[in-house]
């Protein structure tokens, strides 16, 4: 008895493992052009610069919010965020006219918020810790008798890494005019408040 004769079939054919192989292959590629992609984003200066951009804007943002709203009928909790949202000169000049600006406050009665309405960082100099930030802002102050006035401005302002955190530092001759605006109804300078 004859046997039939063999069909030859390609060895490579014949290994079940080629297409299981030429998977592997590929996910392995593809898992080494992931890594180097996230390890590059991951040590990507221009991330870190970012992050750093994007803190600086909200702590300005806040800074210059805390900075237009006192009630005075919780007048040291609003100056104690002042002073909390500031550092250096600017600081120092807040916490020196304190006495005197919280009388006038208390005798006009006055009730100042702020609603920031924009803000962009306009310089950040990462490493030596200093920013600039430009912020439009709505401000509304209320009067002892009622009356309500409502001011768009805008508020350039400075600001310093302190302890890791950013804060305010110094502001505009914008800030002066916003500071007149807002403080009409409690007749205080302008220079008490700014310390321009």
């Amino acid at each position: 008895m004859e046997r039939p004769a063999r069909r030859r079939v390609p060895r490579r054919l014949r290994t079940p493992y080629a297409p299981a192989l030429a998977l592997a292959l590929v996910a392995g590629g593809f898992a080494a052009w992931a890594g180097q992609d996230w390890y590059d984003a991951a040590h990507d200066d221009r991330a870190a610069y970012a992050v750093q951009r994007d803190r600086a804007l909200a702590a300005g943002e806040q800074a210059v919010q805390n900075l237009n709203t006192l009630d005075h009928r919780d007048l040291d909790r609003g100056l104690d965020l002042w002073e909390a949202s500031t550092t250096g000169e600017l600081r120092e000049q807040l916490t020196a006219g304190r006495g005197a600006f919280a009388g006038q406050v208390k005798e006009a009665e006055t009730v100042s918020t702020a609603r920031v309405l924009s803000g962009a960082v306009t310089e950040l100099d990462d490493r030596a810790g200093r920013a600039r930030v430009l912020v439009a802002l709505r401000v509304t102050v209320r009067a002892a008798d009622g009356t309500r006035t409502d001011k768009d401005s805008r508020m350039l302002g400075e600001l310093t890494r302190t302890d890791g955190r950013w804060k305010l530092s110094g502001t505009s001759k914008t800030r002066s005019k916003l500071t007149s605006a807002l403080m009409t109804s409690t007749r205080a300078p302008a220079s008490e408040v700014s310390g321009a």
